[in-house]
């Protein structure tokens, strides 16, 4: 597998250093910020297969880690987490200049990036990824946590599974329609939260983290 590089970034004065990957293929057309799921950290399964599959489709990518999953303590406060990923942005602008610039992530990752890029524009990033946005509570259909979305200023691209729990796919394409040309509602066959999927009932036989990686690629081509 191509090679990764480990590097460290301050996340905010408070916190200190967190850890950040970068794994970046040979004529990389672009570069995403990639931020992990709530109970997870940058090198779980799920984070890496969608880093892997994006690189051998020409997207570099780089990792990080929330100041919580670099030390192991309870979930950092909203406002450090979305520090983080600005300060993440700024990392990976260092490490690989140069590059146009996505950022988002899996689940809990990408809503705390849309959450920062509605505060005040992410330096340089032309757009954002959001693998399985994490829309409600597994139970608890409520769309609350897209209200910021109008906020944001840059073209949005959502690759949820049709059975993923902590979004219903009858509230989540409304979601997306009320937000216009700016987003982009890739619907994942039979993929839950984690993008586990039923093979017997899924149309596609390509392989699920290399279709997304396929659709991000065509979708960032777009972006100006």
């Amino acid at each position: 597998m191509m090679g990764e590089k480990e590097l460290k970034f301050p996340a905010t004065p408070e916190k200190g250093d967190v850890s950040g990957l970068l794994m970046r293929p040979a004529q990389a057309s672009h570069l995403l910020v990639l931020g992990h799921g709530a109970s997870t950290n940058m090198r779980h399964a799920t984070l890496q297969a969608i880093a892997g599959a994006l690189a051998d489709a020409g997207i570099a990518t780089f990792r990080y880690n929330f100041p919580y999953a670099e030390h192991g303590t309870g979930r950092d406060a909203q406002p450090v987490c979305t520090a983080t990923v600005r300060a993440a942005v700024a990392a990976a602008h260092e490490a690989a200049p140069g590059l146009p610039f996505l950022a988002g992530g899996h689940s809990f990752g990408g809503r705390m990036t849309s959450i920062a890029a509605s505060e005040s524009p992410l330096d340089g990033v032309q757009g954002l990824v959001f693998f399985s946005f994490p829309l409600h509570q597994p139970g608890k259909p409520d769309t609350k946590r897209a209200d910021h979305l109008a906020a944001v200023t840059v073209p949005m691209l959502f690759l949820s599974g049709t059975r993923d729990e902590l979004a219903a796919m009858d509230l989540l394409r409304p979601v997306c329609a009320k937000l216009g040309a700016r987003a982009t509602l890739h619907a994942v066959d039979t993929a839950d939260h984690g993008y586990k999927v039923l093979k017997r009932s899924r149309t596609s036989d390509e392989d699920v983290f290399v279709e997304m990686a396929r659709v991000v690629h065509a979708w960032a081509s777009t972006l100006e």
